[in-house]
């Protein structure tokens, strides 16, 4: 019997060639299964997180008056949970609390409010808010920006643009401002 040395290695030389392509796809599958596990776990924690502090949050609140800061960040909250009513009572209650502790730092306080109303289409009362934010605090960046959006929405082009630009005034590598800054110049020049 004669032994066809050619075939053997040419039926051994696939035989490795789709073992090592099998290997190929299962790393790959492995690493795309691995970064999935771990997107969701960093999710979960974060929930947990975040469902801790609100049930935490609550709790205090429902027995006794709060701190400015812990209205705010219940205010927070239920902004992200889309429950914007609430919202508006807890960040209004934050201003309130933070009159009577005198507290200075209100800008979040009003950019938080005014982010609820603008996300629910009420530019005028979120224009109002982020002005106000801004009256408290004229180096405001996330407020300048924020006031500068409700106006683009409300399309008046020339006050977002002034709100941009001051914006980058005191954060010229803001890439919000900067690419919405140039949108509106070439609106503004045609």
């Amino acid at each position: 019997m004669k032994i066809d040395y050619k075939s053997n290695f040419i039926i051994f030389v696939f035989a490795a060639m789709d073992n090592s392509l099998a290997v190929v796809y299962l790393s790959i599958l492995v690493v795309i299964l691995t970064i999935a596990a771990v997107s969701v776990f960093r999710q979960i924690f974060k929930t947990r997180k975040v469902e801790g502090s609100f049930a935490r949050l609550r709790k205090k609140l429902e027995k006794e008056k709060g701190t400015a800061q812990e209205y705010y960040e219940l205010g927070s909250i239920y902004s992200e949970k889309k429950l914007y009513s609430q919202a508006i009572a807890l960040f209004q209650k934050a201003l309130k609390a933070a009159e009577e502790e005198e507290e200075k730092n209100i800008a979040p306080i009003y950019n938080g409010l005014g982010y609820v109303y603008f996300i629910q289409e009420q530019y005028d009362l979120a224009i109002r808010q982020y002005k106000e934010a801004l009256k408290s605090k004229p180096d405001y960046v996330t407020g300048l920006n924020n006031l500068a959006h409700a106006y683009e929405k409300k399309k008046l082009t020339t006050q977002a643009l002034q709100s941009y630009e001051e914006a980058l005034k005191f954060d010229p590598n803001n890439s919000i401002a900067k690419r919405r800054a140039e949108s509106l110049r070439r609106l503004v020049s045609a």
